[in-house]
């Protein structure tokens, strides 16, 4: 009797560890808001921004026109990518998530990137779009597909992926994510364009490539396609 309820607690623990580790995300609101306050003198520190006062609020604090605009697209990777997180619509903070406008050149591309804290569901507004992720190791499968005007693609959390637009016309897609501040790491950016720059014998034994061509990659200006 007594190792059948050791049994049914150890089992009832993993049970709980479980739902909470399957539930994790942004952490959830415990107000109606929390407006962020952008006060570099604040002397509190928190998981996200300090909220200010909610008799405070404004409609601003809930709003932003940045959609609006199309990108400026004029760059190396002919694409860019418009927030709307925490830091451009401050009465997101505590609320996980966020929007993006992404605006494609004609073969313009979004590159190779994760986001660290959040999945994402691209939807393609206009255009036609080759989008993918990579699985992680030992697999490393692509899972691709081209997307039409309406289509809706999935990212999860943290793995590679990226956008090409195929057509000859511009696309323009947006994309929701399920944080505040979702975070975005382009992969060829950080790993060529680090400051200070990565050793090149660290570089040249994970990618199998000549010192020289490392050095010509560290030489070159990694094109940042988003709007801050």
């Amino acid at each position: 009797m007594m190792k059948m309820a050791v049994n049914n607690l150890a089992y009832i623990v993993l049970l709980a560890m479980a739902v909470s580790l399957a539930s994790a995300s942004d952490p959830s609101p415990l107000q109606d808001y929390c407006v962020a306050l952008n006060d570099s003198k604040a002397v509190v520190f928190v998981n996200g921004k300090v909220c200010k006062d909610p008799k405070l609020a404004t409609p601003n604090d809930f709003f932003f026109s940045g959609l609006r605009i199309p990108g400026n697209t004029s760059n190396k990777v002919g694409s860019m990518v418009t927030p709307a997180n925490v830091a451009q619509i401050p009465g997101l903070n505590t609320l996980g998530v966020s929007l993006a406008r992404v605006d494609y050149a004609p073969y313009g591309l979004n590159p190779p990137h994760i986001h660290p804290r959040a999945t994402e569901i691209l939807t393609v507004l206009e255009g036609t779009l080759y989008v993918g992720f990579v699985t992680s190791n030992p697999e490393n499968r692509l899972i691709s597909k081209v997307l039409y005007k309406g289509d809706v693609y999935v990212f999860p959390q943290g793995l590679i992926h990226f956008q090409l637009n195929v057509g000859t016309t511009k696309a323009v897609a947006i994309a929701a994510l399920s944080s505040q501040n979702p975070g975005v790491i382009t992969i060829a950016n950080a790993v060529f364009g680090s400051k200070p720059a990565i050793s090149t014998d660290v570089l040249t034994k994970s990618f199998q490539v000549d010192k020289n061509v490392v050095q010509y990659l560290q030489s070159q200006f990694w094109t940042d396609n988003h709007t801050y």
